[in-house]
């Protein structure tokens, strides 16, 4: 096991499976203390994955994962999911907001009730994990918040292909754009409390359970690895030095030269390569977005 993370605390939602999952396994690898939250700790719903698996990847690899059970939707476990933390891992240093499940819809068609899931689940779940974190990491003076954002935030490209008129992501989109402007916000106003915060970003598309059935088939998708090393990029530098970045998992650390490694940190893989069909305004340092 890598040290980088060595005394540090993660608090990583999502984490039954996915993007979250392999976000809580690539900080374990470096000495971080897990605390994975999801809905279900060992009967999985409709995608397969639970916390129980993920502690027992963490565990197989030398790693210490706890788990908390928590439903997002329910403003009880949100607002209590900071403070439980703490108590069953004696703080919080960096939090990782990667729960959520994307619903998309024609914009005119789209239910209320899914309209509403949509902002809680990627822009009213981490406003309110933050401000139950900030004094958190505040008094342990510094700390590091990452959100998962979306690469369809960006402008969808002229002519219009067939995703961006049918397939429904224009809610999804938006919100994942108020994201993006809502961490640089907070990056600039945590700053002077040492607290990094940044979005992370598949540049293409992640074949994940939650993910595969609005990926066709015949998609491309990258490595999940990449966006895991990109996560772990933003999590250990002081704030001075890295916050209010974009990091989008391909370009990111291929600009800035980040050896990428197998979730467990036992073997490097192959640096990613950029391929033509990725959104081209895309800023690889991170510095926009």
């Amino acid at each position: 096991m890598g040290t980088l993370l060595s005394g540090k605390v993660a608090l990583v939602t999502g984490a039954s499976r996915g993007i979250g999952r392999a976000l809580a396994q690539r900080l374990a690898a470096e000495g971080a203390t897990i605390v994975v939250s999801a809905r279900s700790l060992d009967a999985a719903g409709q995608y397969e994955g639970t916390l129980k698996e993920t502690i027992a990847l963490i565990e197989q690899h030398g790693g210490t994962a706890y788990p908390l059970v928590a439903d997002l939707e329910n403003d009880d476990d949100l607002n209590a999911l900071v403070s439980r933390a703490v108590d069953i891992a004696g703080g919080v240093d960096i939090l990782i907001h990667s729960g959520g499940k994307a619903n998309y819809a024609p914009s005119v068609d789209m239910p209320q009730e899914m309209y509403d899931q949509t902002i809680g689940h990627y822009l009213r779940s981490p406003f309110k994990l933050i401000q139950k974190v900030v004094p958190e990491m505040r008094r342990r003076g510094a700390g590091w918040i990452v959100v998962l954002g979306s690469v369809t935030a960006l402008p969808p490209l002229r002519p219009y292909d067939e995703w961006a008129i049918h397939g429904g992501n224009a809610v999804y989109s938006a919100i994942k754009a108020a994201v993006h402007r809502m961490t640089q916000g907070l990056a600039a106003e945590l700053l002077p409390d040492n607290i990094a915060v940044n979005t992370l970003a598949p540049s293409t598309a992640i074949r994940t359970p939650g993910a595969s059935d609005h990926i066709p088939e015949a998609y491309p998708s990258e490595r999940i690895e990449y966006i895991a090393e990109t996560g772990l990029a933003l999590c250990h530098l002081p704030a001075a030095e890295r916050t209010g970045l974009t990091a989008y998992s391909l370009h990111f650390p291929l600009h800035h030269k980040i050896p990428v490694y197998t979730l467990d940190g036992a073997a490097r893989i192959d640096d990613p390569v950029i391929p033509a069909y990725a959104h081209p305004a895309i800023v690889a340092s991170g510095e926009g977005n």
